[in-house]
């Protein structure tokens, strides 16, 4: 940016002060030859007349460096306009689309489509100053014309398109690229732009040379709705647009079927299988693409956090995912706009911001369960007395086991009471004395002491038994004498559930029976491993291999889930394995899919497996005690050999998913919602790209750097002035829209008198102090927002995309509008509304031959030597920077010579 700025400056210091003189009026120029006319808002300073050369630059440095300021605010306001207009085009909408199978959805869309909300609010926000400028000079002049304006327009033009991309092409790293997304409606801008600067040439010189008729005026701002249209049908592939270098056919209602070729959002979606559109339908499907597009991105972002932190409970995942979404997601033009302005002026970092508010988020949350779960915690034990109860309330134990304990805990109440309760074991299909040892007592709770234990006995026989359980029941719990006495009354100690515990006996002289402990099991498709429970009950003798596979049902292996097959080994006394099942997470909200898991015969492993293989061979009379056991205990499928796995959709994903589309709005971030949000955000200075933390701990917080401190305070009081405008939350922006535009046009009144001021100060005409000094310093926010939408963003749309359209809405608005009103104003008096063509239709043929030649160059940069229009290898990625610079700076030099009369222009 540097360079450009000295460019400018040394090619305006060579020109030669006489010629400039010249082009102000007559006599001497280093004489005062020009007097300076007041402006609309700013009067002349005063005096005029014998003015030294030292005296000259001084004033000439005075009022560039106030223009300097007055740019900054520009930058200012213009960031609260941007973030009003990021408000208005982000909201929302509920729509309801029917699928082919005859369902409906309802979707959440925006209300401002992207490319419309591009060329109208975006590029009004991004080109105000040079709109508004060139509306205000027509006024300030009496409707005359005048050099500023439109010279500020044609000069910040070719700006935009020559120095801009240029930078855009050279900060990407080397080896990489960023391609053109919406390639149909780059191209429709971009014809857009060039026949601008064309039409202009047209009606000055052509039409009715040197004259602008109503009609003229009035149809180059129609131009404008024309180009929103056009691109609007482009974007959406509605007519031939949609067709660059590819076959098409047309059915008798002109409905083109068939996609374009190299549109890098095309190569990822199908092409109609036959099926003519009408345009309503092209539309409504293009919406429901978008959104199961950006849903996808949503669901993998999910996926990705789930793997990364397994052990996280979904809402933390969502929060996480949400600032995810906001950092990576593909950001509008005024996204980047107004984060290039906070940058700029100390206002910290927008995606840094979002961390921040994802954290501070992520903790208000936990804060919130913490103290939820203390109050309902708190709550319960308020209400009720102590509870007395097993812990766990089911045991299975084996024949052998001889003795084991049972866990009895206390929770609530008062802790300084003493309890007491009974217990006793009661028969099941286990018989007291013949399987277990009858036991009865009383257990005893100190105060402080919240468990006990006691044992239980189980008798070991060589019978072989299915398995068999009896009980164990707590009763009478009650109060002892206290220890202390209580200041409140607390209710009665009371039993709690399970008070019933159940021990299960596993006989432990048979291998057992093997079965999956489920016939039918559900599960949500974003489980991603689910663990099958295989049980052996009626035995736990020797080590047994079980084989197990997976069969498909209207879910498919490799797509649904992943096959396993194999077997699982049940070692000695070990009762139950887990057969783990990977299921597959598709993009599918309405997933109702199964598969099933099958049991094999069971097969014993070891010396049991060999005894019972030779018992097999002998007769019953010749078989041993050992033999005999080994025959009889063979292990055998039980009841359950098959299990049904249906796999469901995720409702608590799916919510969070829509969720995420919903808050994935970047106005979240830049939008306020009161004027003490405003005030304090202009009061803080923040850190920009670095901190002034240095190279710590990546988790050290940033501080801000000595650069930030001085741009925050010099900017200060533009900061405080335009807190003062209404937040953004009011009336959906819109009040803010409209409070931002008028502070625009009042600076921009000012910059104009002042730029006046000083190309008159200097002797240097308005049509030079337009494109070498207005133009650059209107485009400056531009540069930085464009520069870091081509490094953050996947796709070149917000940095070079957006450029060409910015010119075409320049001239059809800006200069529209002016002389529409300027040549109604001369009709309506029975005049003609003159504009002299000759600096006028000389610089914009010199832009158009140079606008076709770097469009041809990014257009050739999409091949597969480059890929892409920005980025690429570095040898072509500096070759095509050099290139466009030396287009703005031929540009700057021929438009100047042709200004001081050196060359000869039309």
């Amino acid at each position: 940016m540097a360079s450009c700025w000295c460019a400018a400056a040394a090619l305006c210091a060579l020109l030669p002060l006489p010629l400039a003189g010249a082009s102000h009026g007559d006599g001497d120029a280093g004489d005062n030859a020009t007097a300076c006319q007041p402006g609309l808002l700013l009067p002349v300073w005063m005096p005029q007349d014998n003015l030294s050369a030292g005296d000259r630059v001084a004033r000439g440095l005075v009022y560039f460096f106030a223009l300097l300021y007055l740019f900054i605010g520009v930058s200012i306001i213009s960031d609260r306009f941007m973030a009003a207009i990021e408000v208005i085009t982000s909201q929302e909408k509920e729509i309801t689309v029917r699928k082919k199978s005859g369902e409906t959805q309802i979707l959440v869309v925006r209300v401002w489509n992207e490319t419309v909300a591009n060329l109208t609010l975006m590029a009004l926000g991004s080109s105000a100053p040079e709109i508004l400028l060139s509306i205000i000079e027509i006024y300030a002049k009496n409707f005359n014309a005048g050099d500023l304006g439109p010279g500020t327009i044609v000069g910040s033009a070719a700006y935009n398109l020559f120095v801009i991309i240029a930078i855009c092409v050279c900060v990407i790293p080397d080896g990489e690229v960023r391609k053109i997304k919406h390639l149909r409606v780059f191209f429709v801008t971009a014809t857009w732009s060039v026949f601008a600067y064309i039409w202009l040439y047209v009606i000055l010189s052509v039409s009715s040379y040197g004259v602008v008729d109503v009609w003229e005026g009035l149809l180059t701002f129609m131009f404008f709705p024309a180009t929103v249209i056009t691109a609007y049908i482009a974007d959406r592939r509605l007519l031939i647009y949609k067709y660059l270098h590819k076959g098409y056919r047309m059915n008798r209602r002109g409905v083109i079927v068939e996609s374009e070729a190299g549109d890098v959002e095309m190569s990822k979606v199908n092409h109609v299988d036959g099926a003519l559109r009408s345009l309503e339908e092209a539309a409504a499907s293009e919406e429901v693409r978008e959104f199961e597009q950006s849903r996808r991105e949503y669901i993998q972002t999910l996926r990705d956090l789930r793997k990364r932190y397994p052990a996280m409970d979904l809402d933390q995942l969502e929060l996480m995912a949400q600032e995810e979404v906001l950092n990576k997601g593909p950001k509008s033009r005024a996204f980047y706009r107004i984060q290039a302005t906070r940058k700029m002026v100390g206002g910290g970092n927008i995606m840094r911001k979002i961390a921040e508010r994802a954290q501070s988020d992520l903790s208000e949350v936990k804060a919130e369960i913490a103290r939820r779960d203390d109050e309902a915690q708190a709550a319960a034990q308020a209400q009720q007395g102590a509870r007395v109860y097993f812990e766990p309330g089911h045991y299975t134990v084996m024949e052998n086991v001889g003795t084991f304990e049972l866990r009895v805990v206390r929770e609530g109440g008062d802790l300084g009471q003493q309890l007491l309760v009974d217990f006793a074991t009661e028969d099941g299909t286990a018989v007291a004395g013949d399987d277990y040892v009858k036991a009865s007592g009383t257990l005893v709770f100190q105060p402080g002491v919240t468990e006990r234990t006691f044992t239980l006995q189980v008798i070991d026989d060589d019978v072989f038994e299915e398995d068999e359980h009896f009980y164990v029941r707590l009763s009478n719990v009650r109060v002892a004498e206290p220890t202390s006495k209580s200041p409140t009354a607390v209710p009665p100690p009371q039993l709690a559930s399970p008070s019933l515990a159940t021990v299960m006996i596993l006989d432990d002289d048979h291998c057992g029976v093997f079965a999956l402990a489920d016939r039918d099991v559900e599960i949500i498709e974003s489980v991603g491993t689910y663990e099958l429970r295989v049980t052996r009950y009626s035995g736990a003798r020797g080590r047994v291999a079980v084989p197990y596979s997976t069969e498909d049902g209207t879910a498919h292996a490799g797509k649904q889930y992943e096959a396993a097959s194999g077997e699982i080994i049940f070692d000695n006394n070990e009762t139950e394995k887990f057969i783990t099942l990977h299921i597959v997470d598709e993009d599918s909200y309405e997933k109702d899919m199964l598969f099933y898991v099958q049991l094999g015969e069971p097969r014993m492993l070891g010396d049991e497996a060999g005894l019972a293989a030779e018992a097999e061979l002998k007769k019953p009379e010749d078989l041993t005690p050992e033999e005999k056991v080994a025959l009889l205990g063979r292990p055998k499928l039980g009841e359950v050999t098959r299990t049904l796995i249906r796999i469901k959709e995720s409702k608590e994903f799916k919510n969070t998913v829509d969720k995420l589309v919903q808050r994935a709005n970047a106005s979240l971030l830049i939008g306020t919602s009161s004027w003490k949000e405003q005030f304090i955000e202009a009061i803080t200075v923040s850190p920009g790209d670095d901190g002034g933390g240095g190279e710590g701990d990546e988790d050290d917080e940033k501080l801000p750097s000595c650069g930030d401190y001085i741009m925050h305070f010099l900017t200060l009081f533009w900061k405080l002035l335009f807190a003062f405008v209404p937040p953004t939350d009011v009336y959906d922006g819109w009040v803010c829209f409209w409070t931002s535009i008028l502070w625009i046009g009042v600076l921009t009144a000012v910059i104009g008198d002042v730029a006046s001021h000083f190309g008159c100060t200097v002797t240097i005409p308005d049509t030079i102090t337009a494109i070498a000094f207005v133009a650059m310093g209107t485009s400056l926010p531009d540069t930085f927002a464009s520069k870091v939408a081509a490094c953050q963003d996947k796709y070149a749309d917000a940095s070079v995309g957006n450029v060409t359209g910015s010119n075409a809405v320049n001239v059809f608005l800006g200069i529209g509008i002016a002389w529409s009103i300027a040549a109604i104003y001369h009709w309506s008096k029975g005049e003609q509304f003159n504009v002299n063509p000759g600096n006028m239709a000389f610089s914009v043929t010199i832009f158009c031959t140079e606008a076709a030649v770097a469009i041809i160059i990014l257009v050739l940069r999409r091949s597969k030597m480059v890929g892409g229009e920005l980025g690429g290898p570095k040898c072509i990625k500096w070759t095509t920077t050099c290139v466009l610079l030396s287009l703005w700076l031929i540009y700057l030099i021929l438009s100047s010579l042709e200004v001081y009369n050196v060359i000869k222009g039309f």
